[in-house]
């Protein structure tokens, strides 16, 4: 993982009116900023930047840790002027707009939650995870040599985060993760695939010393949705294996008779299973661009022929594995995703998430036998039903609506019962 940090960076509290920041001025520290919409945006002796241009506001990273609950923002704020457009204006903050008040980071385009995590430094967020290394590692998060990934409950969809987030959807993944890690570590009878986890515990007294000589690496706040992780030289190619006819290699199909420029036999459907499965990779794109299906011909002139055969074999074991697994629980992997990074000693590692809703895409077997549609042959285990809630009530102009309850349950839902259905738990 690489580190593209911004040294200050945009919030969002409001996806109904805020936007992106494209002009910057500096002023004084601050304690409470209230924005024109009513969102809460809370500061607790930053520097604080604002837009010239809008009315969403720049804090420093690790703001808003320190502010948790009305009282303490009456407390700190009085009667604050908002430090925008519309400068010297007095609001008076209420419950209502604390409770609004979802802050978050934005980072080229990118939202984070930064925290205040005793041990360890934010250094990038991405859509859905945020990384932090150790205090005393170099401001260089890439020769860290362990790393803690969080994931949180925010989530994303037609290159937006949405608002509000799934509850609980960062510890349901990262539970699944490390119960696939533990499978293909050989729990599934198969070999060994190095993975990025690295100890989450440390003793810190000699050996024979009770256990309170065991530290806890993970902070308490972040506990069951971290991970420890080595750091790795990460590839530059996501590796993505498809065994089903769907998506966007459905519709290239239908136009190509091809996937990725793959070509396929005549007369398939949608959903259908595919001869055998098929890797197609995708070039990991510079933050804040889409990643670039390519060729395993392009793949080859990346990382060079020995690290992309590697690349496409060691993808599409997994797969076989995990899809068997998939199978006995009576559930379809139709697609999955897979990064890879080298250790020091040049060994190929299984890093990221791994085989998660969110990088994956489940069925469920019976329904994709007896469904009389693709809708109900092919009703995922993901975020799909924000996908189509958001494809029916937003235009893709702007910033997306706001989700409604009964569609974050719905999904909600579905992430835990792909994690019952899989591990039994």
């Amino acid at each position: 993982m690489t580190s593209s940090v911004q040294s200050m960076a945009a919030v969002r509290c409001s996806s109904q009116s805020s936007r992106r920041i494209t002009r910057v001025t500096g002023y004084d520290c601050v304690r409470v900023v209230v924005v024109r919409d009513g969102s809460v945006l809370l500061a607790d002796d930053w520097k604080l930047r604002t837009a010239a241009c809008g009315d969403a506001v720049l804090i420093a990273p690790g703001a808003a840790q320190n502010v948790r609950s009305l009282a303490s923002v009456n407390r700190a704020s009085g009667s604050v002027p908002t430090r925008n457009t519309e400068r010297g204006k007095r609001v008076r903050v209420t419950e209502d707009t604390l409770a609004r008040a979802a802050c978050a980071q934005w980072e080229d385009g990118r939202v984070s939650e930064t925290l205040d995590l005793p041990g360890w430094r934010h250094v990038y967020s991405g859509k859905v995870r945020d990384l932090y290394v150790p205090e005393d590692a170099a401001r260089d998060a890439t020769t860290a040599e362990r790393m803690l990934v969080v994931a949180s409950d925010r989530v994303s969809a037609f290159d937006h985060v949405l608002s509000p987030g799934i509850p609980e959807k960062g510890v349901l993944l990262t539970t699944l993760s490390l119960w696939w890690f533990d499978r293909l570590a050989g729990g599934d009878g198969g070999r060994d695939i190095p993975n990025h986890l690295a100890a989450s515990r440390v003793l810190t007294a000699p050996a024979g010393a009770d256990a309170d000589a065991v530290r806890d690496l993970i902070p308490p706040a972040v506990a069951g949705r971290s991970m420890i992780v080595k750091g790795l030289d990460m590839q530059p190619v996501e590796c993505v294996v498809r065994g089903y006819l769907t998506g966007s290699g459905w519709a290239e199909y239908r136009a190509n008779g091809t996937v990725c420029g793959i070509h396929l036999p005549e007369g398939l459907s949608n959903g259908d299973r595919l001869p055998e499965p098929i890797y197609t990779p995708a070039y990991k794109a510079p933050l804040g661009e889409h990643d670039e299906n390519i060729s395993y011909e392009q793949t080859v002139e990346l990382v060079g022929a020995d690290l992309a055969a590697q690349l496409r074999d060691l993808s599409l074991e997994i797969y076989d594995r995990a899809a068997r697994t998939a199978e006995e629980r009576g559930l379809i992997l139709a697609d999955t995703k897979f990064e890879f990074g080298l250790d020091d000693a040049g060994v190929l590692t299984l890093a990221d998430e791994v085989l998660t809703s969110d990088s994956s895409r489940y069925w469920d077997a019976e329904a994709w036998k007896t469904g009389h549609s693709a809708a109900e042959r092919m009703a995922s285990f993901d975020k799909q039903i924000v996908r189509d809630w958001l494809a029916a009530n937003w235009d893709r102009t702007g910033e997306p609506p706001t989700l409604p309850l009964e569609i974050v349950e719905r999904t909600a839902d579905r992430y835990r019962e792909l994690l019952q259905r899989l591990t039994g738990w």
